[in-house]
């Protein structure tokens, strides 16, 4: 069981590194390190300032009692010269005391001095490492923007990008349709050509059945022509002569018409006035 918890938390963790590695992005990791370098150098900087303070602060104790020993060295001068050797002595026990005062500060000012030379010394190193870092952290990132945007260019030419794929998916769609239409509507002319489809217009017909169907129309116009030369008795060529003038306004349809008098002719009787 134990084996098994152990695998799946290898999974998990796999599984984990591999979405974080792709959310990752190396120029963000660059600035948040060099921002905590610039944390821990302000840490630094402000440390060698408290050491720079406790110093000074040491040296202005030391001065205090360095002025309250002289002090008491003149009181206790005086004190002689006073005969009062019990006032000479009694300051000179407290010079004493104030002399081991000065030198325990003497010893801790030595030590915060020797602190502050190191905190500087560690500053001036960590800001040369910070500087370094910087110079080399916005090289880094230059490189990988060529290399990103290098990238996207060949993925862009070689049609590997997502974009480009779907760019090129949506022309693809476009042509299969064109074709397909093509095809379409090629076949349809196919089978309204060979009549296996029926053309509700009566439009989409060939040069071929058009060119029948005008030697259809004539063959009929000429049975019906005959049927009628044949009901008026008259010759197929008279009828056409006659069909002819009246075509051109000179004879009347039927080919009964009677000729119009000349100019200054008398008009002849009738048959009834003859007889």
């Amino acid at each position: 069981m134990a084996g098994l918890f152990q695998r799946i938390k290898a999974i998990f963790s796999a599984k984990a590194d591999k979405a974080l590695d792709k959310l990752e992005d190396p120029r963000e990791t660059l600035d948040y390190s060099y921002t905590k370098q610039l944390e821990l150098l302000q840490q630094v900087r402000r440390g060698v300032a408290e050491v720079a303070t406790s110093r000074k602060r040491v040296e202005l104790q030391a001065g205090q009692l360095n002025q309250q020993i002289d002090k008491l060295n003149t009181a206790a001068k005086r004190a002689l010269e006073s005969n009062r050797e019990d006032l000479a002595r009694e300051a000179l026990t407290r010079k004493s005391g104030l002399q081991q005062q000065l030198a325990e500060l003497q010893e801790q000012h030595s030590a915060l001095q020797s602190e502050e030379e190191r905190l500087v010394r560690a500053s001036q190193q960590l800001q040369s490492r910070v500087d370094a870092f910087r110079t080399r952290k916005e090289t880094i990132k230059a490189s990988y923007t060529a290399a990103e945007a290098q990238n996207k260019i060949s993925e862009a030419f070689s049609g590997l990008g997502k974009e480009m794929g779907d760019v090129g998916q949506a022309i693809q769609r476009a042509e299969d349709k064109t074709t397909q239409l093509k095809a379409r509507s090629a076949a349809v002319d196919e089978l309204l050509a060979s009549g296996a489809l029926d053309d509700p217009t009566g439009m989409a017909k060939d040069d071929i059945t058009r060119e029948l169907d005008a030697l259809a129309s004539g063959a009929q116009v000429d049975d019906e022509l005959a049927a009628l030369k044949a009901s008026l008795g008259q010759p197929a060529g008279e009828l056409a002569g006659a069909g002819a003038d009246a075509e051109q306004g000179r004879l009347p349809a039927g080919g009964n018409y009677e000729q119009p008098p000349a100019p200054g002719a008398t008009q002849p009787e009738s048959s009834e006035d003859l007889r």
